[in-house]
C-alpha cells in the first residue's frame, strides 16, 4: 500500500488541524493505522493508531483527549483530528499502515510496514 500524508501547515497554540493520509490500492480495510511524528532533534515517536475496523483506538498519553484518530475505509482515508494544539506538538507527522492482526494495536515503529511522507504541522506560540 502506498501513503500520502497531508493537512499540515501552520497554527496558533490552541488551534485545530486535520490531517488526512490517501492510500492506495483496494487492501487499505486489511491494515492497521497509526500516525507518528517527529521533530527536530527527536526520535520519532507514536501518536495514535486505529485498527482496521476501527473498532479499536489507542492513543499517546501526551494527545490523548486532544487528537482524534478515525479513517474512512471507503475512501481508503485515515484521519487526524488534531484540537488545542501546543508548541510541543510541532514535528512532522506521519502515517504508517501494518497488516492487521488480534493482537493489541501496536505503538512502535518497528512493527508498521508502510509509510507514507510526512506533513509539517507548526504550532506557533
Amino acid at each position: 500500500v502506498q501513503l500520502q500524508a497531508s493537512g499540515g501547515g501552520l497554527v496558533q497554540a490552541g488551534g485545530s488541524l486535520r490531517l488526512s493520509c490517501a492510500a492506495s490500492g483496494r487492501t487499505f480495510g486489511t491494515y492497521d493505522m497509526g500516525w507518528f511524528r517527529q521533530a527536530p532533534g527527536k526520535e520519532r515517536e507514536f501518536v495514535a493508531a486505529i485498527s482496521w475496523s476501527a473498532s479499536r483506538t489507542y492513543y499517546a498519553e501526551t494527545v490523548k483527549g486532544r487528537f482524534t484518530i478515525s479513517r474512512d475505509n471507503a475512501k481508503n482515508t485515515l484521519y487526524l483530528q488534531m484540537n488545542s494544539l501546543k508548541p510541543e506538538d510541532t514535528a512532522v507527522y506521519s502515517c504508517a499502515a501494518k497488516q492487521r492482526t488480534i493482537a493489541a494495536l501496536s505503538n512502535k515503529a518497528k512493527d508498521f510496514d508502510f509509510w507514507g511522507q510526512g506533513t509539517q504541522v507548526t504550532v506557533s506560540s
